[in-house]
């Protein structure tokens, strides 16, 4: 897609004028003072925030802690705070003007450029010839999501402060530019081996745009030469169209809406700034795919905080409000627009995620915008992930067929969510802290990623299995609902010769959930309901949250409280979530009918 554009025009005709400045400099003193008071304001509160901190130590066994302990967070927390208190002291001097308070940017600087690696713990698996490696080596880089990041960061303090760091010591640029091109750009101009870039995989996820948009940044920022420039940026469209040729016309994100940010989102980025170093001579945002991909936060927003997220996906994910808004306006979506208005441009918000110093700055340089409303889709379907979405007197109702192999996924075939006027009453519980465990063969002994804790059965005891082949069949959009046949998303021991299940919404709100399992011999079956609010039982039914789950024959029942201790699940669900089971007697062939109705 992009490198057709680049056939009938080469990257060097298209490139504008050399360097680009893309925001003010420390010396703009009218750019920084013209900023709305209540963008300094979190500035101060970050700078407050982060200035009372030292910068954290770096110490090797918290980088082995990962294949020790499993744990990725010993690594992670102190690397990352090293990068926001950076940040957060560049935009102070920048508010109030101060080249003389340089020292603690300086020490941050240097730090940075001293690591050994500027990739995670968890990501020193990028190159084969040292795969696994429970050290970094110095000789041998990998670019990773946040190697990349990090020279992004400092090639925007590079930016911002350049002449005001020369004046310490003209070894600090030259410094930061000679580790971003040994770590970053040669790398990425010579090698071919890093998975992301599409050329030894084919099978991409959100890696390759958000590492592109990083180095494509760092690229435009310090490389001179207009040739060379060129070619980095033609071999980033290279591994974009590689990117685009994985994902499904309809703009479906398997990872889901917390991964659009750096997925979609990053290659929004890219777009971009492929625009901006152009002078708008190359631009995408007529293209459908494109927009498809762009608009799909709108179509998985329920309300309120809450969007679809099925996989590993936060429930009520942080979003970039300015990168959504952006999108809105260059492709004509005043859905994004209005879905963007509702995050603050606010600066401890934006460096509490992974620090993303270009949309951090983004955000503060442009227009603000109040917050305005709109209404989603009564009735959506994104087929390339078979979900549907119905909405019906305050009642939210989304469903799946899908299958067991998509990017960071669960094993939920067939499951659903509920919610009323925006909450959620049957949900799914997402995502937890990453571990070792998280991205190995151990992956599905973690609860939230296994079946018997989403809303699917477990038939005969067994639970789903993982892989694409595990998938449904014959998926139908109904006018109200969905159809579908789980029965391939379990293992053979689970004996199912058909597991036809059916999902309706009502114009009252009212919701009904219908299995028709045939099985190879007498087996019970366990349905599965994960709940916001503690049930009730009465009788055969039960109660949660204003709701009534009432089978149509009588079935043993077992409650399961589920205390969140994860810190990363308790930010969408603190307290305790609810597992509910409703047991048959064994049989040859169970149908079933849930209905799902207010009290």
């Amino acid at each position: 897609m992009l490198m057709e554009s680049l056939s009938a025009r080469p990257m060097t005709d298209l490139l504008g004028l050399l360097p680009i400045r893309l925001f003010p400099a420390l010396g703009d003193r009218a750019a920084w003072e013209a900023l709305p008071e209540d963008r300094k304001k979190s500035i101060r509160e970050a700078a407050a925030l982060y200035g009372a901190m030292e910068y954290p130590l770096l110490k090797a066994t918290q980088f082995m802690a990962f294949f020790r302990t499993t744990s990725r967070v010993a690594w992670e927390d102190p690397y990352f705070t090293r990068r926001r208190k950076l940040i957060a002291a560049v935009l102070d001097v920048c508010l109030r003007g101060a080249p003389e308070d340089l020292d603690e940017i300086v020490d941050g600087i240097w730090m940075i450029c001293e690591e050994t690696s500027w990739v995670l713990s968890a990501h020193n698996v990028a190159g084969d010839a040292f795969a696994g490696a429970v050290l970094p080596e110095i000789d041998n880089p990998v670019i990773d999501l946040f190697a990349g990041q990090t020279a992004m960061i400092l090639s925007l303090i590079r930016e911002l402060l350049g002449e005001e760091l020369d004046a310490v010591s003209p070894l600090i640029r030259r410094r930061m530019e000679r580790e971003i091109e040994r770590r970053i750009l040669e790398p990425f101009e010579r090698r071919d081996d890093f998975w992301w870039m599409g050329v030894v995989r084919q099978d991409l996820n959100n890696w390759t745009p958000w590492i592109v948009s990083n180095v494509m940044l760092s690229a435009v920022l310090l490389v001179r030469e207009r040739g060379r420039l060129a070619h980095i940026l033609t071999r980033s469209c290279q591994m974009l169209d590689r990117y685009l040729d994985c994902m499904p016309e309809d703009g479906g994100c398997d990872e889901g809406a917390a991964y659009w940010g750096m997925a979609g989102g990053a290659l929004l980025d890219c777009l971009d700034l492929l625009e901006k170093v152009t002078e708008g001579r190359l631009t995408f945002w007529e293209d459908e795919k494109i927009r498809s991909i762009l608009l799909y936060p709108a179509r998985a927003w329920i309300s309120g905080r809450w969007f679809i997220n099925f996989a590993d996906c936060d429930a009520a994910p942080d979003m970039y409000g300015e990168r959504l808004r952006f999108a809105g306006h260059k492709i004509g979506s005043m859905e994004l627009v209005a879905l963007g208005s509702r995050y603050p441009d606010e600066v401890g918000h934006l460096l509490a995620d992974t620090p993303q110093f270009w949309r951090l700055l983004n955000a503060l340089f442009s227009p603000p915008e109040p917050e305005t409303a709109f209404t989603p889709a009564a009735d959506l379907c994104l087929e390339s992930l078979q979900i549907r979405i119905l909405r019906r007197a305050d009642t939210t109702l989304v469903c799946k067929g899908g299958c067991n192999g998509d990017s960071h996924n669960h094993n939920d075939v067939g499951s659903f969510m509920l919610y009323d006027r925006g909450e959620p009453v049957i949900l799914d519980a997402g995502n937890m802290v990453y571990t070792r465990k998280t991205f190995s063969e151990e992956r599905y002994t973690l609860w939230n990623t296994r079946s018997m804790y989403h809303n699917v059965p477990l038939i005969g005891g067994a639970e789903q299995a993982a892989g694409r082949a595990y998938a449904a069949r014959d998926t139908r959009y109904l006018p109200d609902g969905l159809c579908c046949d789980i029965a391939g998303a379990y293992p053979a021991e689970a004996g199912a010769a058909e597991a036809l299940r059916t999902f309706r919404l009502n114009p009252a709100g009212a919701a009904s959930l219908t299995d028709e399992i045939t099985l190879d011999s007498e087996k019970p079956v366990t349905w599965v309901f994960l709940l916001r609010n503690a049930p009730s039982v009465d009788g055969n039914d039960v109660r949660s949250g204003g709701w009534r789950i009432a089978p149509s024959e009588a079935l043993k029942i077992e409650v399961e409280e589920i205390p969140v201790t994860d810190r990363r699940m308790m930010k969408n669900y603190p307290g305790s979530l609810w597992r509910v089971l409703f047991t048959s007697a064994p049989s040859r062939r169970h149908s079933l009918r849930f209905s799902l109705s207010r009290e």
